[in-house]
Order: C-alpha cells, then structure tokens, then sequence
C-alpha cells in the first residue's frame, strides 16, 4: 500500500477543518483535487475515512482512530521541520574541508575568524592535501581544488583571482630567476 505522507496530512487538514473548501483553500490546491486524494486513500484503505454530506464533512469511525495516531505523527514531522529550517537561520554542525595547504594560508586562514564569529556553532574541520581527492569518497562536505582536478559533477566556485604558477630557482646568487 502506497504510504504518501501528504496524502495523509490532506486528510488530516480537511478533518480538522471540516470542510474540504477551507482545507484546499489552507493547503493551495483546488477543492476537486483535494477530494480526489482524499478518495485515493480511502480506496488504497478500504474504508471510507470521511462522512461527507454537501454541508458538512467529518470522520467516520476509521477515520477518527486513524486521526489519533496519525496526529501526534504529523506534529512530530512539523517539529522536525522546523528545526531543520532554523538551520538556515542559525547553521550549526561539523564541516568538513579538504584544502591544499597554499590555499590554505592564502584562502581559509583570512576568513577564518570573521567566519567564526558569524557562525560559532560551526566546527570547521580542515585537512590539508596537495594530492586531487574525490571529496565524496574522503566523506568532505567542500574542498578547495585546482580548476583542472575538479570532477565534472561538481558544483565549482571561484574562491580566488586566477592564479599562475611558477618555479623559481634559488640557485642564482641574491637574484630569483624563472626556471
């Protein structure tokens, strides 16, 4: 049997309204369609959840015991919900990064504290590595990579100007000169 969890708070809504109109006007969507989920439940159940009358709608039997252990389910989902939401309003949890340790020194440790102060209840936890790493295998949630080591699934931002690179031999006297 197909468990479609918004089929089940539809069901909830309109009970608790008692009404399918203000249920789909509550929920967005049109009354017909609403009945038809409505209808679509009963079916798959095989009971018929709502008494309906052209002024009034309310539970059957089923439809009320179903409501008892159905409710404090669907409370406990919304305060899931938004918890998880406060997140975005207050981040918290580990990060992890994988950063070359150039970048590093150039990149992160700059931010660092202004980052930290404007999200303390993160914990940033950095390795360093020269060597391309698949941050999915490594378990990274974001890394720092030269352009040519991104994979090409990955969502990519620029975190510096364009950088070039250059070997200097030291071996010439006080004067560096390219190699």
């Amino acid at each position: 049997m197909k468990n479609d969890l918004g089929e089940l708070s539809a069901f909830a809504l309109v009970a608790e309204e008692r009404s399918f109109t203000r249920a789909a006007a509550r929920l967005g969507i049109s009354q017909s369609a609403l009945s038809h989920s409505i209808r679509g439940v009963e079916k798959r159940l095989g009971l018929q959840l709502l008494a309906r009358t052209t002024r009034s709608v309310s539970p059957t039997v089923a439809g009320t015991t179903l409501l008892q252990d159905l409710a404090p389910a669907l409370e406990r989902i919304d305060r899931a919900l938004a918890e998880t939401r406060k997140q975005k309003e207050n981040p918290a949890g580990r990060i992890r990064l994988i950063i070359p340790r150039t970048a590093a020194r150039m990149v992160l440790l700059p931010k660092l504290a202004q980052f930290s102060r404007r999200y303390p209840e993160i914990v940033l936890e950095v390795n360093t590595s020269n060597a391309p790493v698949d941050l999915i295998a490594g378990g990274y949630d974001a890394g720092v990579q030269l352009g040519e080591f991104i994979q090409r699934d990955m969502i990519a931002i620029r975190v510096t100007r364009e950088m070039r690179l250059a070997v200097l031999n030291g071996n010439c006297g006080s004067r560096w000169q390219l190699a």
